[in-house]
């Protein structure tokens, strides 16, 4: 056998090993979370927070964006609610360190619709001008500490069913 046909199976094995996993995407500053979910004071309204954490360059830029999505009761399938449940994607500032921002939204629920569970989708990105670096998406989880906006004080869910 050639020495050439004895390296074969290894550079095929590196060339379809998965690439590893960003640190960023490991971080525990990495999460969302429902902090709002129709309290009397802000009746038909889920709010969604997310945190993430700096790549360490002051000059690139991170970006949320906050989606509501409904669980469709027969599949058990998470799906995006649609128009006017999706905040397109904020810019929350310089990636120099670790940041929080989130989004509130409030919804009509129609007359003779049953009452559906929602959660909360973050799509997180980090650039460098007009490219990206690095994107993640994370549905909302409980446990979480909201640093603005949690409504009642300190509430993280990681769903919501508005009555």
């Amino acid at each position: 056998m050639s020495p050439l046909h004895s390296i074969a199976p290894l550079v095929l094995a590196a060339a379809f090993a998965p690439a590893p996993a960003h640190p960023l995407l490991h971080s525990r500053d990495l999460w969302a979370t429902v902090n709002v979910c129709g309290p009397s004071n802000q009746p038909n309204t889920i709010g969604i927070r997310g945190s993430m954490p700096g790549d360490g360059h002051a000059k690139d830029v991170m970006y949320m964006r906050f989606r509501i999505q409904y669980q469709d009761t027969a599949t058990k399938q998470w799906l995006n609610l649609g128009q006017g449940a999706d905040s397109g994607f904020l810019k929350v500032g310089s990636a120099g360190l670790a940041r929080q921002a989130g989004r509130s939204f409030q919804l009509a629920r129609a007359a003779g619709k049953p009452v559906y569970t929602l959660r909360g989708d973050v799509v997180f990105q980090w650039r460098r001008g007009a490219t990206v670096l690095q994107t993640a998406t994370i549905p909302t989880t409980a446990g979480h500490k909201s640093l603005a906006g949690a409504d009642p004080r300190g509430y993280s869910a990681a769903t919501c069913t508005l009555t």
